[in-house]
């Protein structure tokens, strides 16, 4: 199970920053996609600049050290990703994580590879963890079909994996693509180290090949830059300089670039960074999150403290990450008097707040984007975050970047 003491903390309430360097983590999404890769890889490749976020050293872990069980505790891409790894390379392995993690469906993954040829069977509940891998005896067929809107890691995991395949791999994928960036991330990264690919409408085509042994260097996290934007967005004044992001990057979140253009933030690429400075609202009306879900709890905080009345679409696989996050948005946003309301099936408006309480305190339902993407509401009033060390999944360092920002933060203990 996860382990971290139970405290609060509680952020004092700040609205003027001064101009300061954020020196973010590196990309999970990038990092934990280069380790699979490297572990497949005959040669040595030059990784650089890996995150320091618990998924991705949970998998450094895993791969350096393997043991017979893969425990991979709350990581998702983890468990995907070693599913078809362990499988690929022919081991013997049981996966398994945490209680939220077994209730995390991987039914349509195991299914994929099962239709390739591999021995995989379920230790508990059909269609979830924990499962047991026997290998994949010999190749059944080289063609797939997934859905392309349960979870991107399924198409990911099958895609890296196909390379080794003795007949390479024709994935499939039916109706709606969601989460398309990190496919394409996840491609892209293949093919720096040397794989080429074609995907053409709905067919992605892997011919067997070989990885290349290259150096490659792990940009930072677009995810976890989106807190500062919302920051600023939320603040009265300020500028921030968030170092290590590149204009042209293959995370699907970079699109918060955007976004938050229509909620006050003017970034300028410059430096090996990006300067963020206030600027004008616009207003933002609508937004699909299909290719970025994992800002939508972000924005959502954003649009409701700024008074903005957004629609938001593509939300659906919020409700199997780390908690149901649709739930637990409305939730805490009530707290301070604003509103997440599906207004048509899988259609939700944000409904602003009207007044701000002298106090709100989060809820964290053990989910690191929950106490980050609420964060920002210091700007109009004082904030306890339950449960702070959730951040350590992806973002450890994220209470003392608020220091560095001059958020003054004091660690409470729980009653």
């Amino acid at each position: 199970m996860t382990t971290h003491t139970m405290t609060s903390l509680r952020l004092s309430q700040k609205s003027d920053f001064n101009p300061t360097t954020i020196p973010l983590p590196s990309s999970k999404s990038e990092s934990n996609r280069a380790l699979v890769i490297d572990a497949l890889t005959e040669g040595e490749n030059k990784i650089t600049n890996l995150a320091e976020a618990r998924d991705t050293q949970t998998m450094i872990r895993l791969l350096s050290s393997n043991p017979a069980v893969f425990d991979v505790l709350d990581a998702g891409t983890t468990m995907r990703f070693l599913t078809a790894f362990a499988t690929v390379t022919n081991q013997k392995k049981v996966m398994t994580g945490t209680a939220r993690m077994c209730e995390r469906p991987i039914g349509v993954l195991v299914n994929a590879l099962r239709e390739i040829g591999a021995d995989i069977h379920y230790l508990n509940a059909e269609g979830y963890p924990p499962l047991a891998i026997h290998g994949l005896p010999a190749q059944k067929s080289n063609k797939v079909k997934i859905r392309g809107d349960v979870s991107s890691q399924y198409i990911s995991a099958m895609a890296m994996i196909a390379p080794l395949l003795p007949q390479g791999l024709e994935i499939e994928l039916e109706g709606k693509v969601g989460s398309r960036t990190y496919i394409e991330m996840t491609l892209e990264l293949m093919a720096q180290f040397g794989i080429n690919y074609t995907w053409e409408e709905n067919k992605i085509k892997i011919a067997p090949q070989a990885y290349q042994p290259t150096a490659f260097a792990v940009e930072s996290d677009w995810s976890g830059a989106s807190y500062w934007f919302s920051l600023l967005a939320c603040a009265d004044s300020g500028a921030l300089f968030l170092e290590g992001l590149k204009e042209n990057s293959l995370q699907g979140d970079s699109a918060i670039v955007e976004i938050m253009s229509h909620l006050g933030i003017k970034s300028t690429f410059e430096n090996g960074g990006v300067l963020l400075k206030k600027q004008a609202v616009t207003g933002l009306k609508n937004w699909d999150f299909t290719h970025c879900p994992d800002l939508a709890q972000t924005v959502a905080v954003t649009c409701a403290i700024l008074g903005q009345n957004a629609i938001f679409t593509g939300v659906e696989s919020l409700k199997i990450k780390e908690t149901d996050r649709i739930f637990a948005l409305q939730k805490e946003l009530a707290k301070f008097n604003a509103e997440l309301k599906e207004i048509e099936p899988e259609v939700y408006q944000v409904i602003p707040s009207v007044t701000m309480p002298n106090q709100v305190q989060i809820h964290t339902y053990d989910d690191h984007r929950m106490a980050m993407a609420f964060m920002p509401l210091l700007t109009k009033t004082e904030v306890i975050i339950e449960d702070p060390d959730v951040v350590n999944k992806s973002y450890p360092s994220f209470w003392k970047h608020c220091n560095l920002a001059g958020i003054q933060t004091e660690n409470l203990a729980e009653l």
